[in-house]
């Protein structure tokens, strides 16, 4: 299915007659829509018919005219120029009416499982409501609770059992399965939610009796802890605060500051002799963690809601990638020769040709391994730093090679730096800047990441934009990020982009628009992206790229000219890092040193502490914050209007300006 658009002729009425409006298919949505003009798109539609159980007949008036007769009742009679497009229309509306037709018909099948979720949900909550009022109960009437919460628990087992055959049960229809992706899910949310129950049933069970002793002159007992996974004992908000006894992990101290030192005022002094090349080289490819705690993945999916936030929801410890995702920013920088590169083109056409392809092969390396796990979230005040070095290219106009990387001159090296910082925790904004001095050339960037629970996926908003300063040609490229999705979550979750980038350049009047293509429901290849690059002047388009961002990608030229990159063959630049024992307390690496080694040694439960312990350092210097009003002091990053922008550019640089 695709979504088309175009004008129609609409009859009105015996009065106004046929008029001209701009019709589209949304397919997605299954609605037919339609505007004034196609100028007027951008606004709220003029109309709009669900096409789910529609009925779209071509007339016999002409071969011009069709119908489309909604399932209300309302009625569209619309004509096209010819035969041709008639045809075409009906063809389209016909697959989006079968489409969303077969849907319905599933959403009505399912109404008698809906129905059991309703009454099933019902009796959870006066067991919830009866629990409490069993918890505060005296002796005399402990025992009339606890045969009426048995009760209870024994008709929610029997609305368990009835949700479960209805599912196995239901009738055959097209498209319709007990195997259905969203069923099974259902059945296992039943199913958790039962054993919670039982669970809640026996520790009712156990404080009544520590009363009763209690009440005999005993000594008393706390609030016994509900037997869950120790790896849900992370501190969310959401799941309940855990602590594990003593508290302090042995021989793993954490490096805690007091709430007076919560803001810093000046920058760290970065040696750049004291770097050396990363050997840090963990890929995410162990899908067992995955498999493995499904049950506290969907203990955790049933807390949520579609559309919910996630900023605030504290995610398991194992899905979590070994690094922060500061660090993460700096890893779409592993191709720091195609970066310098973009400053050798011979022409503003030439250039931003070059930006779109540093800008395409930069998302690949970001990621390590095919598994979609999360980077850790960015403490306040938390930095990252490191470093490339480039050969000197012999040629400056040569196109960046495919293979190993040009062989360097006796010259040194270029630098690229590179400084990332957290400026921001609600919302989490991240501010990081590149430079090369050598080639007068910069960019700076800040990131709200806003990720959204999507039922089966996640979705990441990576609201922000950047710009890169070419100060020798005096341009500027602003640019967009895309989407990212974390895809099949309750098996082995993947990772797409989606959303459409834009990129332009004021000064030379070049743009160039990227839309980065997620996976149709139906066939469809996975990562496919195109961009277009042309000049606003003339609107001519002067390339075009098509493939995949993780693949093989294509550029074609107005001249003829085709050149292919094979992002997955491109020598990859490793960083140079400072060793951990010789980074500030507030540096990445250093920061989550004991989670990291944690992960690496497979302990879950010690990792899940060290994480813990700095969120509640986090919350703690927060609250000091608004206790005292002290605002936040950034180190390296300062505000300027709705962004952050680096306190030291290349561009305020005088010695750089031109």
């Amino acid at each position: 299915m695709e979504n088309i658009d175009g004008y129609l002729m609409k009859y009105t009425n015996l009065v106004t007659g046929w008029q001209y409006r701009f019709f589209v298919l949304n397919n997605e949505a299954g609605l037919l829509e339609y505007f004034v003009n196609e100028q007027s798109r951008a606004q709220k539609p003029r109309g709009m018919l669900p096409l789910a159980g529609a009925v779209i007949s071509p007339s016999d008036e002409d071969s011009h005219t069709f119908t489309v007769n909604a399932i209300s009742g309302e009625q569209y009679k619309l004509r096209a120029t010819d035969a041709k497009e008639r045809q075409h229309w009906v063809s389209r509306l016909q697959i989006c009416t079968q489409h969303h037709t077969e849907a319905m018909g599933k959403v009505r099948c399912c109404a008698c499982i809906w129905a059991h979720i309703d009454s099933c949900m019902l009796m959870f909550a006066r067991i919830t409501h009866t629990s409490i009022l069993f918890l505060h109960a005296s002796m005399h009437i402990y025992y009339t609770l606890n045969i009426l919460v048995t009760t209870m628990m024994s008709q929610a087992q029997g609305q368990h059992r009835d949700l479960i055959q209805s599912i196995e049960g239901l009738p055959a229809a097209p498209g319709l399965s007990p195997l259905d992706q969203d069923l099974l899910m259902l059945k296992a949310t039943s199913m958790a939610t039962m054993n919670c129950l039982n669970e809640c049933l026996h520790i009712l069970h156990l404080q009544q009796v520590a009363r009763q002793r209690g009440s005999l002159g005993g000594p008393t007992i706390e609030w016994l802890e509900p037997k869950l996974p120790d790896i849900l004992k992370n501190g969310s908000s959401s799941l309940g605060s855990f602590t594990t006894g003593e508290g302090a992990l042995e021989g793993s101290r954490l490096e805690l500051s007091s709430p007076e030192s919560c803001s810093f005022s000046g920058q760290e002094d970065i040696d750049a002799e004291d770097e050396a090349e990363d050997c840090f080289t963990d890929k995410e490819e162990d899908l067992g963690a995955v498999e493995e705690e499904r049950s506290v993945i969907l203990h955790l999916l049933s807390q949520l809601k579609l559309g919910m936030d996630l900023t605030r929801v504290v995610l398991p410890t194992f899905i979590l990638e070994k690094r922060s995702l500061l660090e993460m920013y700096a890893d779409f920088m592993s191709h720091p020769d195609l970066f310098v590169a973009i400053a050798d083109g011979s022409s503003p056409e030439d250039r931003m040709v070059r930006f779109v392809e540093y800008y395409l092969t930069s998302f690949h390396e970001g990621r390590k391994g095919a598994i979609a796990k999360k980077p850790y979230n960015p403490i306040i005040g938390e930095t990252f730093h490191c470093s490339w070095k480039v050969p000197r290219r012999t040629d400056a106009s040569k196109e960046p090679s495919q293979g190993s990387p040009d062989p360097a001159t006796s010259q040194d090296p270029y630098q690229v730096r590179f400084v990332a910082e957290q400026v921001s925790h609600h919302p989490p904004v991240s501010g990081f800047y590149a430079e090369c001095q050598e080639r007068q050339m910069c960019v700076n960037t800040h990131v709200w990441t806003k990720s959204k629970f999507m039922g089966m996926s996640i979705g990441v908003s990576m609201i922000g934009e950047g710009c890169l300063y070419l100060l020798e040609h005096d341009e500027e490229y602003t640019f967009t990020l895309p989407c990212a999705y974390a895809r099949s979550i309750l098996t082995v979750p993947w990772v797409e982009l989606g959303g459409k980038v834009n990129i332009s350049c004021a000064k030379s009047g070049y743009s160039a628009i990227i839309t980065f293509q997620t996976k149709p429901f139906y066939g469809g290849k996975l990562h496919k992206v195109t961009a277009e690059v042309k000049h606003n002047t003339t609107n001519a388009v002067v390339c075009r790229v098509q493939g995949e961002w993780n693949g093989v990608l294509e550029f074609s030229y107005t001249s003829g000219e085709t050149r292919v990159v094979d992002v997955t063959k491109l020598p990859v630049s490793k960083k140079s890092v400072r060793p951990v024992e010789k980074q500030g307390p507030t540096e990445s690496r250093r920061l989550w040193q004991h989670v990291t080694e944690s992960l690496r040694e497979k302990d879950i439960e010690k990792a899940t502490e060290h994480k813990r312990l700095l969120e509640e350092r986090q919350r703690t210097e927060e609250r000091h914050r608004a206790e005292t009003e002290t605002p936040w002091r950034t180190r390296y990053f300062e505000r300027e209007g709705e962004g952050w922008v680096y306190h030291k550019p290349l561009w305020k640089n005088s010695a750089f300006k031109s």
